[in-house]
């Protein structure tokens, strides 16, 4: 027997879902669109990143840019643990895509957010991360316009992932790039290496040492800004973040057609993490790095570039470590300590998972 709908229904003591600060963990119904999702945007992710490309919540952000070339960048972080010693996925994924952006040249100006939160994932925790990402952004002068926000199941998101994507416009008459590698090119490295893959493994292992390993995450775009205004003719700029130094000049060698010779006593490792290296059986120059670059230049336009980056905080530790040569194009070989010389080739595989 049917039952029937009654027409006296009490529609004025329905209530909404209980607000946002009554929700300690996030829930499925954060990503389904409806007054949960209103209110995570509303209540965290809108007074953390607000401008005014942002405000009008629209599918799209509108704006103007100015003339000139474009450059954009999009990666996915899903680095484990969520927070790590000197940073957390948030900033990283500020710093990095903005890094990103930066090392064709070009002055980062936009960013998209999307975050795959998983069920369960305590809203005090993503509250840090979103205000950890709004400092990173301010602090590199860029703006977050537009983001979208999804929920998973429990057991399928392990905290949140992050992507991001940028823009950015490139100054006229600059051409820089992985092919630009020239024979008699200065190789700079901007301080040390793998600061950032030690400090999320010696979270990962439970590592103890005398000075504490902390990652090097920070966004470059102003240290080359200051580099390009002593030098526009800047070959090359890159990141080595997965795969390190070894892995980012590798492929600048191969896309240049060049060879490149390290001097390995000139490049500069903490000893804290060269200890962890060793711990671990890992090599410093394949960990990756998060606040670091790599230059290529002119070997008579070096020492500005060297000078400038030094006066920089970024760049205290910059060390001239190495120059392209003509021979064994496609190679990077490094002159040992001991006076021998070794092919360092590109690793298979990645042998630190879920660094970034």
């Amino acid at each position: 027997m049917e039952q029937s709908v009654s027409n006296d229904l009490d529609f004025e003591g329905w209530v909404c879902p209980m607000p946002l600060r009554s929700y300690p963990n996030i829930v499925l119904g954060h990503g389904g669109g409806g007054k949960l999702s209103a209110e995570l945007v509303e209540h965290l992710f809108l007074p953390a990143f607000r401008n005014d490309k942002l405000e009008n919540l629209g599918d799209a952000a509108v704006f103007n840019l100015p003339a000139g070339r474009l450059a954009m960048s999009t990666d996915s972080f899903v680095v484990r643990p969520l927070f790590f010693p000197g940073g957390n996925i948030g900033e990283l994924a500020i710093n990095g895509t903005v890094n990103d952006i930066s090392m064709s040249g070009a002055k980062p100006l936009y960013l998209t957010v999307g975050f795959i939160i998983e069920e369960g994932l305590a809203l005090s925790a993503l509250g840090r991360i979103v205000d950890s990402m709004a400092a990173a952004a301010a602090k590199a002068g860029v703006s977050l316009i537009a983001g979208d926000t999804k929920v998973v199941d429990k057991g399928h998101g392990d905290g949140v992932f992050i992507n991001t994507s940028g823009i950015g416009v490139i100054a006229e008459g600059l051409a820089i790039g992985p092919n630009q590698a020239q024979p008699g090119d200065a190789v700079i490295l901007s301080g040390t290496i793998g600061d950032h893959g030690m400090a999320i493994m010696s979270v990962r292992e439970g590592l103890e040492f005398d000075a504490p390993i902390v990652s090097d995450t920070a966004a470059l775009n102003g240290l080359i800004a200051e580099m390009l205004a002593v030098c526009p003719n800047i070959h090359v700029l890159r990141d080595p973040t997965r795969g390190g130094v070894a892995s980012s000049l590798n492929e600048i060698a191969q896309s240049s057609k060049v060879g490149i010779v390290l001097d390995e006593n000139k490049i500069p490792v903490n000893p804290a993490v060269n200890a962890a290296c060793e711990l671990l059986g890992m090599d410093p120059i394949f960990v990756a790095n998060e606040g670091k670059l790599l230059a290529i230049v002119p070997a008579d336009e070096a020492d500005a570039v060297v000078d400038v980056m030094r006066n920089h905080e970024l760049g205290r530790g910059t060390a001239v470590i190495g120059q392209v040569v003509s021979k064994h194009p496609g190679m990077l070989v490094a002159k040992t300590g001991i006076g021998g010389t070794r092919v360092i080739s590109m690793q298979i595989g990645e042998q630190l998972p879920r660094i970034c």
